[in-house]
């Protein structure tokens, strides 16, 4: 399906917003690019939903600026907030509708008059609720009424998707149908999407930008890549051997670099990132069956930003 041949940035500009004495947001300035898989990533109360509700034009911030394809989102109105689709964290709806029903109302709502049966049709194919799209939504699983919230979302393809928590509370294999359905959106279209979570892997696998933010401040932004770079950790080299004599051979030859660990028929060693190519030129390959590097992932970004911010 496409979501719209549009894209369109978002730039949140120096973005405050209180609720009484507490502070949810504090001159929080984000850039996101036109065409990007861009995560929020935080803790609960990091200030997460405060953002998406701002953005989305649920609330209005104290000050700053936000701009949706350089439109202000405070003056923009409607016509800024029909080019979003926007998933909350908490879907809910009446139970006695059925899914398709849902999706009508939401057409309406969407003043989508034209051809709304074959797009509603379209959605429901997308999130897999074909089969299930004339039950009582008071039947739906928390997976299936997530994935009516996205059909929802989708249903005017906006060129931007923004999706507050969507694997909260979702189990196992909820959370993977619901990773495989925001891959394929990605994949196939240009839309400009954004989630929230505090699922570092979460965000590791969706996204390829993410900003972190902690007590309502923004910690670091940037694309995934380069974060986990900069933020320290370790890289994981684990080789397989034949014996233990060419364990010791291999030990010999990357201890310099760092930590090693002899398990059965393997050596591992834990070093910095920026080690891994000189290793891998040192390695003779009469020393090893098999390697595996494992690089330092976004945890380790997200922890250094927050430490960052406590000292």
């Amino acid at each position: 399906m496409n979501i719209g041949d549009h894209t369109m940035r978002i730039e949140f500009s120096d973005i405050t917003k209180t609720y009484g004495n507490v502070t949810a947001l504090e001159a929080v300035s984000i850039d996101i690019p036109a065409g990007s898989t861009f995560g929020v990533l935080g803790t609960n109360g990091a200030g997460k939903t405060t953002l998406f509700e701002l953005l989305v034009g649920h609330d209005h911030q104290d000050s700053g600026e936000i701009t949706v394809g350089g439109q202000s989102v405070a003056n923009g109105g409607s016509n800024v907030r029909e080019h979003i689709g926007f998933l909350p964290e908490r879907v809910g709806f009446p139970g006695l509708l059925t899914g398709r029903e849902v999706l009508e109302i939401h057409g309406r709502i969407r003043s989508l008059n034209t051809a709304r049966a074959p797009r509603i049709e379209a959605v429901l194919e997308t999130v897999d609720l074909t089969d299930a799209a004339d039950r009582q939504v008071a039947g739906y699983s928390n997976g299936m009424q997530t994935r009516l919230g996205l059909a929802a979302a989708l249903l005017a393809e906006p060129p931007i998707l923004v999706l507050d928590e969507p694997t909260a509370g979702l189990d196992p294999r909820g959370v993977e149908t619901f990773h495989q359905l925001v891959e394929e959106i990605s994949q196939t279209s240009d839309a400009t999407i954004i989630i929230s979570s505090h699922d570092l892997h979460e965000i590791e696998r969706l996204c390829n930008a993410v900003a972190i933010l902690h007590e309502g401040r923004l910690k670091a932004a940037g694309s995934v890549e380069v974060l986990t770079e900069t933020a320290g950790g370790t890289t994981e080299i684990t080789i397989s051997v034949p014996d233990d004599d060419t364990a010791g051979r291999l030990v010999d030859i990357i201890r310099p670099f760092g930590t090693t660990i002899v398990g059965e028929e393997q050596v591992t060693l834990s070093c910095h990132p920026s080690e891994v190519v000189e290793v891998i030129e040192q390695l003779d390959t009469r020393y090893m069956e098999d390697i595996d590097i494992e690089k330092p992932g976004l945890d380790a970004a997200f922890h250094a930003a927050v430490e960052v911010g406590r000292s």
